[in-house]
C-alpha cells in the first residue's frame, strides 16, 4: 500500500522517541541548524555531548528507517569526502544513514562550483551511497538531483512561501499560513519564476516525476510550517514530510474532537462502564 511517510525534522533525541511512541515515524532529517539546537538544549542541561555518540544513538532509536545526517563542506571534494565518511562511520550501525548534498553549494550567482552539488550526488551514488538532495527551490533543481541518482529530494516549502512574500514586501511572520495556491496582489499571483507558494514547487516536482515515470527518487516537502501546510503537500503528492516536532503535536488536535471526548464522558453510565470491568 502506498501512503505518505511522516519523518521527524529534529536533531533532539527525546523528540525523536515522542514521535517514535506515537506509532508514525516514518524517518528522521537533520541539519548543521537542528543538530546545534540539539547541542544547545543538551548543555543547558549541563550534559556534555559527545557527538558522535549522540548520532550513534539517535541511528539506533531509528533502526529500519532512514536518518539524514549533512555534510557541512562546499566544494566538490569536501562534500564527497564527508559524505564517505558520514556514511562509513554511521551507516554501519543500523544500515539507514542518507547523506544529504545540497542542491548547489554555491552562495554566489554564477560561482564556478555551482555544479559540485550535483557532481558529489553522481559520485556518492556511484559509491552505492544513499543521498536526500536538501535545499531544493526550483523543479530544475530537483530534476536534476534525481539524474544525478538522489533517492530525495527537499523542496523547502516554507523558505519558498518566505522568499515569496520577502520578495515582495509583504509583511509576514513564519509561523503565517501561505495558501497553496498562492497569494493574489494587484490583480496578480505573488510569484517566483512561476513557483507560486511552496506547496506549489512539490507539486509541480510531483507532476515533472510522474511525466517521466521517475520511481527512484522521493519528493520529501521540508520546512512545514503548520499543518494546513501539511495537509497540502500530501493532496500535492508528497511521498514524504518532514516535520517539526510544534507541528507535530498540532496534527491530532481539533476543538469539536476535544468537545465531543468532554460529551462522551460525560454520558457514560454505570451499565456501560461495568462491561470493562474485569
Amino acid at each position: 500500500m502506498i501512503k505518505i511517510k511522516f519523518f521527524i525534522d529534529s536533531g533532539k533525541i527525546e523528540e525523536i522517541e515522542r514521535v517514535k511512541s506515537y506509532g508514525l515515524l516514518d524517518g528522521v532529517t537533520t541539519n548543521p541548524s537542528l543538530i546545534k539546537k540539539a547541542v544547545e538544549s543538551e548543555k543547558q542541561k549541563g550534559r556534555v555531548v559527545d557527538m558522535e555518540k549522540y548520532i550513534k544513538e539517535m541511528i539506533l532509536i531509528a533502526k529500519g528507517l532512514p536518518v539524514s545526517l549533512e555534510v557541512i563542506g562546499t566544494t566538490y571534494e569536501e562534500m564527497v569526502s564527508e559524505g564517505r565518511k558520514l556514511y562509513e562511520k554511521f551507516n554501519p550501525i543500523a544500515d539507514n544513514v542518507y547523506v544529504k548534498i545540497p542542491a548547489s553549494p554555491s552562495t554566489e550567482e554564477n560561482n564556478e562550483n555551482n555544479f559540485d552539488g550535483i557532481k558529489a550526488i553522481k559520485e556518492l551514488t556511484g559509491m552505492n551511497i544513499r543521498v536526500n538532495c536538501t535545499l531544493v527551490f526550483t523543479p530544475e533543481q530537483a530534476l536534476s538531483a534525481s539524474k544525478a541518482g538522489a533517492r530525495f529530494v527537499s523542496p523547502f516549502t516554507g523558505r519558498v512561501d518566505d522568499y515569496i512574500r520577502f520578495k515582495n514586501k509583504v509583511q509576514f511572520d513564519k509561523s503565517d499560513y501561505f495558501p497553496g495556491s498562492g497569494i493574489e496582489k494587484s490583480g496578480g499571483v505573488l510569484e517566483d519564476n512561476g513557483i507560486t507558494s511552496g506547496v506549489d514547487l512539490v507539486e509541480q516536482i510531483v507532476i515533472t516525476f510522474d511525466n517521466y515515470d521517475i520511481r527512484h527518487t522521493e519528493v520529501l516537502a521540508a520546512s512545514i510550517r503548520n499543518t494546513r501546510q501539511l495537509r497540502e503537500v500530501a493532496l500535492a503528492g508528497a511521498d514524504i514530510a518532514t516535520i517539526p516536532m510544534d507541528v507535530f503535536e498540532k496534527m491530532v488536535s481539533h476543538y469539536k474532537t476535544m468537545e465531543g471526548m468532554r460529551k462522551f464522558i460525560e454520558d457514560i453510565v454505570p451499565e456501560y462502564s461495568g462491561i470493562f470491568k474485569d
